[in-house]
């Protein structure tokens, strides 16, 4: 593989420029003109969507991911006004305020991101000297942030750009490495970090460590959370575990509800904070993981996180195709009782759902066996991460089994795994950890799933997703994915028809058409609708509003951020004043466009968002206090000491530059 230079890249980094360039402009809550009828259900409440935007953009030669960037937040608020009935739709962006982006934006000299880029770490062709020196340079500048002169010291990495979720009167922004930051809505204000215990910026705090569990390094590392924490509809449980790079590699803990909005008071509450998960033997990149209403499965995949890879001459982050996959699933109660069921390699960085159900055809000597199942995007390879990072992915130098080979694709694929109350009777018929059926649903390119919100950890129906409609996901990821197609899956009617008729297992899908046969369609009753956008457009994650007297799952609508590229320059770059739109879609049709939100600048292609309702921005807690840019003192300006100190950082500074 050839590994070109700054200096004479060939082409621009394909997520750093067009639509997924960053933006810099931040706006409060501003008026939105608007096409169409908006649904009186989003009346109150707030569409917002998370993504990385890196404040520091001016070295675009640099090795760049399109996981790296700091979170920005940028969303529609559906304010009520005027007569009954009226709203006036409001634009809002504003960038999370981490310990690195206000380190970064207080330090005048930098012109690439404090941390290191994942296309550094997953670049096979980065030598051991070359990603030593950029974490050596990454731990100089955070020691500089706690030493005189610095207006923002560095004691949390995250940069909180990947999704953003409601739990208990919080909206929280969150990311692998480091705990989830609190956001206020509707301006989105960031309020401080959240620990699971205690959240910054709160008037009341708690005496509880929260979940780090005390001080060092160890501790550091237990707070890094997963970017997907669930929470149960029905219990209102925050479910979430940590993964870190030493033994036991991941833990699991459980954030209960205690907060009563009507008496603004805080009820006891038990929680489950760092309990080991036993059976990981070594550090992974994990991003996802699944939640039904009794159970969770963490995914052991043979996607490594290790920087014990660079004594092995392999990159930080490597995938292993010999290797095997491994998912461990337990009550949700008792980590410490988990069970691993193996399979083929794979790479999934999105579950859709999970659930509980009972096996139909369990004799009565097995009557009661339980039934766990999920669905997840999966793709037979690691291509995502390096091609997110403009990087090939490399060529694997050991034979892979027969058995395990398989075409490059991301699908939409079900897992069912057999839990008996009677386990001893399983090992002696040899189905122990039996994963009875995996496939994929269909056979078009599926990911970022979303379903309606009160239906996860249940049989719900529907998934919603995102799809290209001319090529697979592998082959767009190569020159910056775009989404053309938004897939609503009839998961229930495929799954039942793959059980009744199971296709080859692991290779295998139920529904084998390609999105042009499913496109042709004109089946009203087809399990598969495909909302195709116009030529030139491009969408983004959706989310699921549900109608307010609505019968079926589907009766609602899916809101996205979309692009019209036509706006885009001979080079490839946005023109000045580039704009986006937000777009509500009849989720029961996936046809008709009902409104059209005019936004006042452009939204970059980003990662994952939320809904929020009225009632949930009604209900979030009370705030002492927002984090805010700081500010300097200059008290300390007059010390010939402190001149000749400055002198030196400065130095240091622009030799880190």
């Amino acid at each position: 593989m050839e590994k070109y230079s700054k200096e004479d890249r060939p082409r621009k980094h394909p997520y750093l420029s067009g639509n997924f360039a960053p933006v810099q402009q931040v706006l409060p809550l501003t008026p939105c003109s608007y096409i169409g009828n908006i649904p009186q259900e989003l009346a109150g409440g707030e569409y917002v969507r998370n993504g990385g935007n890196p404040v520091t953009n001016e070295a675009l030669g640099r090795d760049a991911h399109w996981f790296d960037g700091d979170g920005m937040l940028s969303g529609v608020s559906f304010r009520r006004c005027g007569e009954k009935g009226a709203m006036q739709p409001e634009f809002v962006n504003q960038y999370i305020l981490t310990d690195v982006y206000l380190s970064s934006k207080t330090s005048s000299f930098l012109k690439t991101p404090i941390l290191p880029s994942i296309a550094t770490l997953v670049n096979p062709m980065s030598s051991l000297i070359t990603i030593i020196l950029r974490i050596f340079r990454t731990i100089i500048l955070v020691i500089l942030s706690h030493l005189p002169g610095s207006q923002q010291a560095i004691k949390k990495i995250s940069v909180a750009n990947t999704s953003i979720l409601y739990h208990d009167g919080r909206a929280l922004a969150t990311c692998e490495s480091g705990p989830p930051m609190r956001i206020a809505l509707p301006g989105l204000e960031s309020i401080g970090w959240f620990n699971g215990e205690t959240n910054q910026g709160e008037a009341r705090q708690y005496s509880g460590s929260g979940f780090g569990g005390g001080s060092g390094l160890l501790a550091f590392m237990k707070e890094w959370t997963t970017a997907h924490p669930r929470v149960d509809p029905k219990t209102f449980e925050l479910i979430l575990y940590h993964s870190t790079f030493f033994p036991p590699y991941v833990n699991y803990s459980i954030v209960a509800s205690n907060y009563d909005p009507s008496q603004k008071k805080i009820q006891p509450h038990n929680h489950l904070v760092n309990a080991p998960v036993p059976g990981v033997t070594s550090a992974k990149m994990m991003h996802d993981f699944g939640v039904s209403s009794t159970h969770t499965i963490i995914m052991d995949l043979p996607l490594s996180l290790d920087p014990l890879n660079l004594a092995k001459n392999k990159p930080v982050v490597a995938y292993d195709p010999t290797s095997r996959s491994r998912f461990g699933v337990f009550p949700r109660y008792r980590p410490q009782d988990v069970r691993w069921f193996e399979t083929n390699p794979c790479c999934i960085f999105h579950t859709a759902n999970s659930w509980n159900s009972v096996d139909p055809s369990a004799t009565p000597t097995l009557r009661g066996m339980e039934i766990v199942n999920m669905l997840a995007c999966r793709l037979t390879s690691a291509s995502l991460v390096f091609s997110a990072g403009d990087l090939a992915a490399p060529i694997p130098t050991e034979s892979i089994p027969a058995y395990q080979r398989e075409d490059e694709q991301c699908r939409l694929y079900y897992y069912q795994f057999c839990l008996s109350q009677f386990e001893e009777l399983y090992v002696d018929s040899g189905k122990e950890n039996l994963i009875a059926h995996q496939w994929a649903l269909s056979a078009i390119p599926f990911e970022f799933p979303s379903l309606r919100d009160d239906c996860s950890m249940s049989a719900a129906k529907y998934i919603y997703g995102c799809s290209v409609s001319d090529t697979s996901f592998g082959a767009a990821l190569g020159r910056a994915v775009k989404i053309n197609s938004l897939v609503k899956i009839d998961a229930e009617t495929l799954i039942e028809q793959g059980i009744r008729d199971s296709p080859t297992q692991i290779t295998g899908c139920v529904d084998s058409r390609s999105m042009a046969e499913v496109l042709a369609s004109d089946d009203p009753h087809d399990p598969i609708k495909v909302f195709k956008m116009p030529a030139g457009w491009y969408a983004q994650e959706t989310r699921f509003v549900r109608r307010a007297d609505g019968v079926d799952e589907d009766d609602g609508w899916i809101l996205s951020y979309v692009f019209d590229e036509s706006q885009l320059l001979e080079d490839g770059e946005c023109r000045a004043g580039a704009k986006s739109e937000l777009w509500i879609i009849d989720a029961k049709n996936m046809t008709d466009v009902v409104a059209r939100v005019h936004l006042p600048q452009r939204v970059p292609y980003g990662l994952h968002g939320n809904w929020f309702s009225e009632n949930e921005i009604q209900q979030q807690r009370p705030v002492e206090r927002t984090r805010s840019m700081p500010k300097e003192t200059g008290k300390e300006y007059r010390s010939q000491n402190w001149r000749l100190w400055m002198v030196t950082r400065k130095a240091v500074e622009r030799w880190l530059e």
